[in-house]
């Protein structure tokens, strides 16, 4: 019997999903402008994919799992952001906040930390905030990408949590 690594085990509990275009539904009133708002951040999903690319390139942890299971990561990346284009074809961006994103994503990719560290601060601090916001008021499909992207979030958060703690970061 084999025993799985801690990032194996990870790993099988992901659910492979595929992003479907959407139709714009009824949002909750009054959080229409705030979703319009917070899908410009959709924009930081490739550079998280970047972000594990860089650290792929980097001393990683020696512990089994840990090179699979950030690839499988940078996969998903892929998928969120086709996700939630879907989305923004739907329902529509804020124009201030997509060049507010832009400047958001500057700072980010500026940023001296280890790339690995970035991806999970901003996998917790900005995906795991507008995520649950999405899935209460939101339309269905806004409701179910942000469900779909959730179950993989939370992998991720604790694949870059285990290789941040095992890097002493």
């Amino acid at each position: 019997m084999t025993t799985l690594s801690p990032y194996d085990q990870v790993i099988a509990r992901k659910r492979r999903w595929t992003p479907v275009a959407v139709q714009a539904g009824k949002l909750v009133e009054g959080a229409e402008e705030a979703i319009r708002r917070a899908l410009c951040l959709r924009h930081l999903e490739l550079p998280v994919r970047e972000f594990l690319q860089q650290g792929l390139e980097k001393d990683l942890p020696k512990t089994p799992g840990v090179r699979e299971a950030l690839l499988s990561n940078q996969l998903d990346e892929e998928r969120h952001d086709q996700a939630l284009n879907y989305v923004v074809a739907a329902h529509g961006t804020n124009p201030k906040a997509e060049a507010e994103s832009q400047h958001i994503l500057k700072a980010w990719l500026e940023a001296p930390e280890h790339p690995i560290l970035k991806a999970a601060i901003l996998e917790r601090s900005v995906f795991f905030v507008i995520l649950p916001f999405f899935r209460f008021n939101g339309d269905i499909g806004i409701r179910t990408t942000a469900s779909d992207i959730s179950r993989d979030e939370q992998c991720h958060t604790a694949i870059h949590s285990m290789v941040c703690s095992e890097l002493g970061l």
